[in-house]
């Protein structure tokens, strides 16, 4: 296979999350920064996102670009069985996707709100973030950049959730998973199940790379509360060198990763009902109790769709898969993504 782009920024979680799974899994590929001189002969995609997976045509056949990190590793896994990033059970493989999930839409709050919200975090992203494509702007077009980027970010707090009624809900989820992924590790673990990366390592790495390691607060909060977290951050950036050893088998799960499932019960999954619940009502806004406080913020169609998915990624497993990922769930509040009415 020759070698695949991907194109991404510095400053995009999902980007990040997938330059980490092409190195760890050492798959060749070129890494080209959105907006730089290196971006030529890129097939249009439909939705100006980023990352960008180019897969080079073979024998003659076009290149073929998509996006969405979620859809880009299944295709990966598609294309290369070495190094997977999912246990052959399905069940666990069924877990690692709930995770990989979370990290994609619930911690890019956080990592949204604490970028676009206090004034050191928006002065650096804006101004760091503008010179990623082109180090030699202007002291005037970075300060016209910036403005811009900074102005166009901060009118997007309230897709993602930010808003003032929001905040303490966002914020205190973001240091729970710090504490959570911290104990896990001190536990003796260096991934979420077993001694190989999975899906939902690469999630949670995503978001983390920006709230731990480039957002000053963020990275403030991390660094004072849970330093192991930021070293692992470190860590998962390039595990090319990494010989992956065994997965946890399904009876042997560390008793710290059903934590990781009660706080998307607590968090995320109340958000995930009552976000599709809007949208099948066509409400303007999604209004429920997270964390036994108040949330609103506008519908997000996107989410509606990973409701969708995980649904039918559960009833895609066999009776007796589906009856682990239930009992397993029992109890975290996880289990009302699958059982809830909308």
């Amino acid at each position: 296979m020759r070698p695949l782009k991907l194109v991404g920024g510095y400053g995009s979680p999902y980007s990040r999350k997938m330059r980490a799974v092409l190195r760890y899994r050492r798959i060749e590929f070129r890494w080209i920064m959105r907006g730089s001189s290196a971006e030529v002969g890129i097939p249009a995609v439909g939705v100006a996102l980023i990352p960008v997976l180019v897969i080079n045509g073979e024998n003659g056949a076009p290149d073929e670009a998509m996006i969405d990190s979620t859809f880009q590793i299944k295709r990966l896994e598609a294309l290369v069985a070495e190094r997977s990033i999912f246990p052959p059970d399905p069940a666990l493989a069924f877990l690692h996707a709930m995770l990989e999930d979370y990290g994609d839409e619930w911690l890019t709050k956080p990592m949204f709100h604490y970028r676009w919200k206090y004034p050191a975090d928006i002065h650096k992203a804006s101004h760091v973030l503008a010179l990623d494509r082109d180090l030699h702007l202007s002291a005037e077009r970075l300060a016209k950049a910036s403005a811009f980027f900074a102005e166009r970010q901060i009118a997007r707090l309230g897709v993602v959730g930010s808003n003032d009624v929001t905040t303490p809900v966002i914020e205190d989820s973001y240091r729970r998973i710090l504490h959570l992924l911290d104990e896990h590790l001190k536990s003796g673990n260096y991934f979420l199940m077993g001694s190989r990366p999975g899906a939902g390592d690469f999630g949670i790495f995503g978001q983390l790379s920006q709230l731990a390691h480039f957002d000053p607060t963020p990275a403030a909060i991390a660094a004072l509360e849970a330093p192991r977290v930021v070293s692992w951050v470190s860590h998962m950036d390039d595990l090319s060198a990494l010989e992956p050893g065994a997965w946890t088998s399904r009876d042997n799960l560390a008793p710290t990763l059903r934590s990781f499932f009660a706080e998307i019960g607590r968090v995320y999954a109340p958000f995930l009902i009552a976000n599709a619940r809007a949208l099948q009502s066509r409400a303007d806004r999604v209004t429920c109790e997270i964390d036994a406080r108040p949330w609103t913020q506008q519908p997000f169609a996107y989410q509606g769709k990973c409701l969708k998915w995980l649904r039918e990624g559960r009833a895609a497993l066999s009776a007796g898969d589906r009856s682990f990922v239930d009992s397993y769930l029992d109890g975290t509040g996880a289990d009302a993504i699958f059982s809830a009415r909308l």
